[in-house]
C-alpha cells in the first residue's frame, strides 16, 4: 500500500544555509515537500539549537521527514567537540583494534563506535547517517578518501560495514552505504574532478563491488560520481547501465540517492545533473548546498517520487525504530578498551 504522506513528495534531499531555517527556505520546502534534508557543520552550533532546527524542518513539511548527516568520525564529522564526541578516522580506529584483538575486536569496536554516534544523532533529531563507507582502500585511493575506508580486503570491509550498520540501526539511525558501487580506485577527488576507473568488470565484481553486494539488504545507498569504463562512459550516478548493474548484479533494491550533485565531477547545471541521475534510475537527488533558485530548479527536475521510489522509501523508513536501551558509560569504556585505552 502506498504511503499517502509520500505521494507528491519531491524526489530530493536538500541542505540549508545556516543555523536556522530562513523564511524563504521554509516557504520553498513547504511547497516542494522534499523527501528529506541533510545537515552540515554550517548548520550545527549547540545541542539545543540543533534539536530546534530538526524540529523546525519536520514541522515545515508536516511529517516525520528523515534528516541525514555525514558523521563518519575523523575528518568527515559534522558534529564536533565540545558538545559531541571526537572520533579517530575509521581506518586508524580499525588498525588499532585489529592490532590488539584481530578482526572480531575490530568489528565489535566499530559496532560500539557507531552505536554511540547513533545515540548522539538520535538525541539531536537526526535519524540518517551517510555511513558506512564501503569503499575498498587500494594503492590508488585518493587521500581525501583513504583513511575513511575500513580495509584493503573486501570481506573485511563487508564485516566491518555490517557492524557499523547494526550499531546505527540499534540506535534508531538509518545507515546509508556509500559510495556505490565503490570509490576506492578513484585517483581524483570527485569534489573537483571526474575520476575514470579502467579496471575490468570481473576484477571489480570480486573486489570493490563485493562489499556492496554483501550488504545489499540495507535500506539506503549513495552513488559514486565515477566512470567505470568497463560498464559505461558516464559517471555511475548518471549511467543507466551502472544503475542496472547495482540493481541486478549487486542485488540492491533499497532507496538509491545520488552523491551531492553540486560536486564538480559532474557537468551541466544542477537541473541537468538532476535529470540525468533520475533518468538513469537513481531514486533521490541529493543537493547539499545551493541558492534558493538552484534548489527550485533541482526540485522541478527531480519531480515527484514515483511508485517504485515510494515503495523503496517506505521500506527504508520502516526500518527506523526507537533506540535500544544502553549503558552509555559502559559502552564508551568498552570502546576505549578495544582501541588500547
Amino acid at each position: 500500500m502506498t504511503d499517502p504522506t509520500l505521494v507528491g513528495t519531491t524526489a530530493a534531499i536538500f541542505g540549508i544555509a545556516g543555523h536556522e531555517l530562513s523564511p524563504d527556505e521554509g516557504a520553498f520546502f513547504r511547497d516542494a515537500d522534499p523527501f528529506g534534508f541533510i545537515l552540515f557543520a554550517r548548520n550545527v552550533e549547540t545541542p539545543d539549537q540543533l534539536r530546534r532546527l530538526t524540529n523546525d524542518l519536520r514541522a515545515c513539511v508536516g511529517r516525520d521527514v528523515p534528516i541525514f548527516v555525514d558523521q563518519e568520525g575523523g575528518r568527515v564529522q559534522r558534529l564536533r567537540s565540545p558538545h559531541w564526541a571526537e572520533w579517530l578516522p575509521p581506518l586508524d580506529a580499525v588498525s588499532h583494534a585489529m592490532a590488539l584483538g584481530g578482526q572480531d575486536a575490530a568489528a565489535r569496536m566499530m559496532y560500539l563506535r557507531y552505536r554511540l554516534i547513533a545515540q548522539e544523532l538520535h538525541h539531536a533529531g537526526i535519524d540518517g547517517n551517510c555511513a558506512p563507507c564501503l569503499d575498498l582502500a587500494t594503492p590508488l585511493t585518493h587521500p581525501f578518501l583513504w583513511n575513511r575506508c575500513f580495509s584493503t580486503h573486501p570481506m573485511q570491509v563487508a564485516l566491518l560495514g555490517r557492524a557499523v550498520a547494526d550499531g546505527l540501526m540499534a540506535g534508531g539511525v538509518l545507515p546509508v552505504i556509500k559510495h556505490m558501487p565503490g570509490h576506492g580506485r578513484a585517483m581524483a577527488d570527485t569534489h573537483h574532478d571526474l575520476p575514470v576507473v579502467t579496471t575490468d568488470l570481473a576484477t571489480l565484481m570480486n573486489t570493490d563491488f563485493a562489499p556492496f553486494a554483501d550488504l545489499s539488504d540495507l535500506p539506503l545507498a549513495m552513488t559514486a560520481h565515477i566512470v567505470f569504463s568497463a560498464v559505461s562512459a558516464k559517471p555511475a550516478t548518471s549511467a543507466p547501465a551502472m544503475i542496472r548493474l547495482i540493481r541486478e548484479c549487486l542485488r540492491f533494491d533499497g532507496l538509491l540517492m545520488t552523491d551531492d550533485l553540486n560536486m564538480q565531477a559532474l557537468r551541466g547545471s544542477p537541473s541537468e545533473r538532476t535529470r540525468r541521475a533520475i533518468r538513469a534510475g537513481c531514486d533521490i537527488a541529493l543537493f547539499c548546498k545551493g541558492s534558493l533558485r538552484q534548489m527550485q530548479a533541482v526540485a522541478a527536475a527531480a519531480g515527484p517520487m514515483g511508485a517504485v521510489t515510494i515503495r523503496r522509501a517506505q521500506a527504508a523508513l520502516a526500518c527506523r525504530r526507537p533506540p535500544d536501551a544502553i549503558d552509555i558509560a559502559a559502552l564508551r569504556a568498552e570502546h576505549l578498551s578495544l582501541l588500547g585505552g
